[in-house]
């Protein structure tokens, strides 16, 4: 047992200045799998190692997307690991052989908690879903469903269910990317407001998005510049400011 300060530091490192210097790095599995179920940011942190197992050395983590699908709740857009978690996440989508229920259910547990999550977040998130789209063609039925939300009478997607599988998201549909539609940021309304259109083949970038900051996002609305809006102006001319009726004839305002 190690202190949570103590995890957290050897966790940050792990990835890059322990596991490529050791000789055997799978010595290192049971103590990354035990942070993985510890819970929080120490999960968050546990993955990079875990990935590098996962990818270089053959670990084979038994409902590892089950434990991944968990770690999503309200906190992750808001802790300060979020761009790496992320971008691990991402690394772990990418995959084109993943099953459609499993992407799905990340694609809408996702969207449920943009709901509640800070600007910078979403103007993240957002191409982070339309990207798994473009990797999954078959999830785009949650966009383009012929019985869209309104049809529905209650959302079939089952937040509380741990697994994906049962989460029953490949019914749903992202009514909650609709409502984002209607953000009052002008940005993350714009962004969400893209899967209204047929999304092109290419994936967007997110790298620049995944450390935005709050700060950022308001220093770029500062130091934009007005457009200058020209404006026809024409003198009123009557009690009710129409140009030919009979008061214009017989009132004035002067």
């Amino acid at each position: 047992q190690l202190p949570t300060g103590l995890y957290k530091k050897v966790l940050v490192i792990l990835h890059d200045s322990i596991l490529p210097y050791m000789n055997e790095p799978t010595l290192m599995i049971d103590f990354l799998t035990v942070a993985y179920d510890v819970g929080g940011a120490i999960s968050l942190l546990a993955l990079n190692g875990l990935f590098i197992l996962i990818h270089q050395h053959n670990l084979e983590y038994p409902d590892f997307y089950k434990k991944l699908y968990s770690l999503l709740d309200p906190s992750i857009y808001h802790v300060k690991y979020r761009a790496r978690f992320f971008h691990l996440v991402d690394l772990f989508l990418s995959s084109s052989h993943l099953p459609a229920y499993l992407v799905a259910a990340f694609i809408k547990r996702l969207s449920r908690l943009a709901l509640t999550a800070p600007p910078e977040a979403l103007l993240m998130v957002i191409p982070f879903i339309c990207n798994l789209f473009r990797r999954h063609p078959a999830c785009r039925v949650l966009v383009h469903r012929p019985s869209g939300p309104e049809d529905m009478s209650e959302d079939p997607y089952i937040m509380a269910e741990e697994e994906p599988s049962e989460s029953r998201a490949l019914q749903s549909s992202l009514w909650e990317i609709q409502a984002l539609q209607n953000h009052y940021h002008p940005e993350v309304a714009k962004a969400a407001a893209v899967l209204n259109q047929s999304l092109s083949e290419m994936e967007d970038d997110i790298s620049g998005l995944l450390e935005l900051s709050a700060y950022e996002l308001f220093d770029r609305e500062v130091k934009k510049k007005a457009a200058d809006v020209p404006l026809e102006f024409e003198q009123i001319r009557g009690l009710f400011g129409k140009k030919n009726d009979i008061f214009a004839e017989h009132f004035s305002l002067d």
